[in-house]
């Protein structure tokens, strides 16, 4: 297949042409995906009770504008898939009056979902990393892997905003900091369409601020909410990121469902934002604004209410946009120009990526999709994303333990270690005859290989859901007889029901699943020194394992890591890799503490006049290292101008005896404001490495766009004021401070400020060894 991808251009002559030429049914065509392997099988919401509108060769007598999930839907060998991609795609071009070739989308958030590819961490893992440069290198990879497959679009990133922990797609979100989602989220977009694949924002938007947590629940947030902490993250891969799609999320946002709300999908997307690229729908969305929003009377009236909206595609069948369309244009009920203006939009979208003019030769026959390039991001990505919670000096666990007991139900559970949208949850979990196709060591493998002389011992102990004690006295001996036990508990991810997290998982309580407090509790019990290893794709509220008489030695926080996870955790108990992930949303003290984010306003914390406490168990940033860092002498500039930057240093020194990573966090507190403000807010953020002794200036360079907020009239601002800016560990420590004031008059906000709104930082050594530190 040759094709070439250019960048974003106007709608050229000949995709005017192409439109002028087409019949209504040819245009429609081009506005609906074919899910040509569609089966029984539960990996999209309500997909049991939809269905592909008709035959595939009838759908596609006139064209098809997009071929859904060839890959992913079902096991089958990439090669022989390529083949018969290749083939259909030739049927297109020349068994079709016009000869449009389709265009093929799939899954990739945690790597390219299909059989055999790389599975990488989940995206919360991202946020723990905080390393937009390492995510855009995952995504590149991904990227390259779809491109030699034929694939053409990519249903990731996801930029909804972690705000109750309860919901079960926290796994697929990268943090609860609008900044952090908008930095790494840029930064995939960046990578996978670096390698000529179009990135597809998701959920666009309010998906995440669900009520109580659950999915497809109404949304309750007001605007304030959506345009300061809800949008920021699209609007950056927007504009940074010239992102190329843009996914509609299934919410209904105060009574409005944003599948059929011109005021979202076109009126910031497009009108404010300048997007000029394709907006498809969530599987079955179009549908659902008669059957689950009953907004809309019919099919057809779903179809009009979405296109009008600025749905161009729907996915990821034709069930509304084709026959029920159809009959309402014919009718006179549908203006035609809203079909041509997606219909262009379609076939431009083809243009950019070089399909009109693609010549489908031979195709691959040879597909590595998990090469030693991918294996060497997966176990980069994943080591860096380990949050060390707490740990009283048993980790790393000092020289070789000739007796070790790994525990727990996710100790030998490979597909604990992926995600919710890796393959191998999504979809080998309906096909359990079929191998993995990869390598994915468990923990207990990995920690048997970093250990070749120990005695390694295994229990399982309980199962991750349920509530069977009989083999907890088994893991109760073994911890008694080993030098160290390692507990590894947590989630197993899957979708709607099947699993305790993922899409469609949503809980009342943020206890551990099942009975294993109790496992780790009775292993503790026994003396032993244990470390609690907890694979999960969502915080849980573990006050008692980080603090109290129960607690472990050692907590170590994984998010779903990926296929190299289990090296990852092995690597930082034996010491050879220091951990230096943060978390990426606040641990959460209880379920009925939910909502909550660290961006709280005063209200939003502890105070004298409420029994109830929100404060996290530990905050949004905490991560702990091998080694000590030290943070003085922040200096910012005294005043800057309202729209203006401002310049921010502070000195960093490796104060242990180990190398380390610090994560440098700059924060800041709009002191006084004309609307409540948060207490803390993130203006920048960079991964520092140092040798022992080693000290570093790290240089922000901060655009006062960053505290820009929704005044009273709704107008995104920068206040002039007294501002309070520090650099912690995390971000309720202020471990160096100053004070910032902007002037001026109150500047507002321009499209060229929201181009610049990420913060830039860079460190430079200033000095090496210092002999207090060694």
């Amino acid at each position: 297949m040759t094709e070439t991808s250019t960048g974003p251009t106007a709608p050229s002559e000949r995709v005017r042409a192409l439109l002028a030429d087409m019949t209504l049914d040819e245009k429609l065509a081009q506005l609906v995906g074919f899910w040509v392997d569609k089966g029984d099988e539960l990996v999209a919401p309500m997909a049991g009770e939809m269905g592909n509108p008709g035959a595939y060769e009838e759908i596609t007598a006139n064209g098809l504008g997009q071929l859904t999930r060839v890959y992913g839907t079902r096991p089958v060998e990439p090669a022989a898939r390529a083949a018969w991609l290749w083939s259909e795609q030739r049927r297109l071009k020349e068994e079709t009056r016009l000869g449009i070739p389709a265009l093929v989308h799939e899954e990739c958030l945690t790597g390219l979902a299909a059989w055999k590819a790389a599975t990488f961490p989940t995206p919360l893992a991202w946020g723990a990393s905080f390393d937009p440069e390492l995510v855009e290198e995952m995504a590149g990879l991904i990227g390259a892997s779809m491109r030699e497959l034929g694939i053409h679009q990519g249903l990731a990133p996801v930029l909804d905003v972690i705000r109750d922990p309860r919901w079960g797609r926290v796994d697929e979100c990268i943090a609860e900091d609008p900044y952090v989602v908008g930095t790494l989220g840029t930064a995939y977009v960046r990578g996978l369409q670096g390698a000529g694949v179009h990135a597809t924002l998701k959920h666009f938007v309010g998906y995440s601020a669900s009520q109580a947590g659950r999915n497809h629940a109404p949304v309750h947030a007001g605007p304030r909410e959506v345009r300061d902490t809800l949008l920021p993250p699209f609007e950056m891969a927007v504009r940074d990121g010239g992102v190329r799609s843009v996914m509609n999320s299934y919410a209904e946002i105060d009574g409005e469902p944003v599948a059929g709300t011109p005021a979202y999908l076109t009126g910031i997307l497009r009108d404010e934002w300048g997007f000029d690229g394709t907006v498809v729908s969530d599987y079955f969305s179009v549908a659902f604004l008669h059957t689950m929003h009953a907004v809309a009377a019919d099919l057809g009236e779903a179809a009009a209410l979405a296109l009008a909206a600025g749905i161009d595609v729907e996915l990821p069948t034709g069930d509304a946009f084709l026959g029920p369309l159809a009959d309402l244009v014919r009718e006179g009920g549908v203006d035609i120009a809203l079909i041509d203006r997606s219909v262009l939009r379609v076939l431009a979208q083809k243009e950019e990526l070089g399909l009109l003019d693609a010549t489908f030769d031979e195709p691959p026959t040879e597909i590595d999709l998990d090469t030693p390039a991918h294996r060497d991001v997966a176990l980069r990505l994943a080591e860096e994303s380990l949050v060390l919670l707490t740990n009283d000096g048993t980790l790393p666990l000092a020289g070789a333990p000739s007796r070790i007991a790994v525990l727990g139900p996710n100790a030998d559970a490979p597909e604990a270690l992926m995600g919710c949208y890796s393959f191998a949850n999504h979809v080998l979990a309906h096909h359990p005859e079929v191998p993995l196709g990869f390598e994915l060591p468990s923990v207990l493998e990995a920690v048997r290989a970093e250990y070749p002389e120990a005695s390694v011992a295994h229990e399982r102990g309980c199962a991750v859901e349920g509530d069977d004690r009989s083999g907890i006295p088994a893991a109760v001996n073994a911890a008694s007889a080993a030098d160290v036990a390692v507990v590894v508990v947590g989630d197993r991810a899957g979708l709607f029901g099947r699993g305790t997290v993922g899409e469609g998982n949503d809980v009342e309580s943020l206890e551990l699943p099942g009975i294993q407090r109790e496992l780790v509790e009775r292993v503790v019990a026994t003396g032993t020194p244990v470390v609690l290893v907890v694979l999960s794709g969502r915080p849980y509220a573990i006050s008692w394992a980080v603090e109290g008489v129960t607690a472990p030695a050692a907590v170590l926080q994984a998010f779903f890591p990926g296929e190299e996870g289990g090296r990852a955790i092995a690597a930082v108990l034996s010491g050879r890799v220091s951990p230096s992930g943060h978390l990426p949303v606040s641990l959460p003290r209880s379920a009925g503490a939910q909502p909550y984010s660290y961006l709280h306003p005063i209200l939003g914390g502890p105070n004298e006049i409420t029994s109830a406490d929100s404060t996290p168990v530990l905050p949004f940033g905490h991560g702990l290292s091998y080694t000590s860092f030290e943070r003085t002498g922040l200096s910012v500039d005294r005043e800057v101008e309202a729209g203006d930057d401002f310049t921010a240093t502070v000195r960093i020194r490796n104060t242990g005896e180990r190398a380390g990573t610090d994560l440098v966090q700059l924060y800041a507190r709009d002191v006084h404001a004309s609307v409540t403000r948060p207490v803390a807010q993130l203006l920048g953020y960079h991964r520092v490495e140092l040798q022992p002794g080693e000290e570093t200036v790290v240089r922000f360079s901060v655009p006062t766009a960053r505290l820009a907020f929704s005044d009273r009239e709704m107008r995104r601002i920068v206040e002039p004021g007294a501002v309070e800016v520090w650099v912690g560990p995390s971000c309720a420590e202020r471990e160096t401070a100053a004070d910032l004031t902007i002037t001026g008059a109150v500047h507002a906000v321009t499209p060229a400020d929201a181009r610049l709104v990420t913060s830039t930082a860079e460190a430079a050594t200033v000095s090496a060894v210092f002999t207090d530190a060694l």
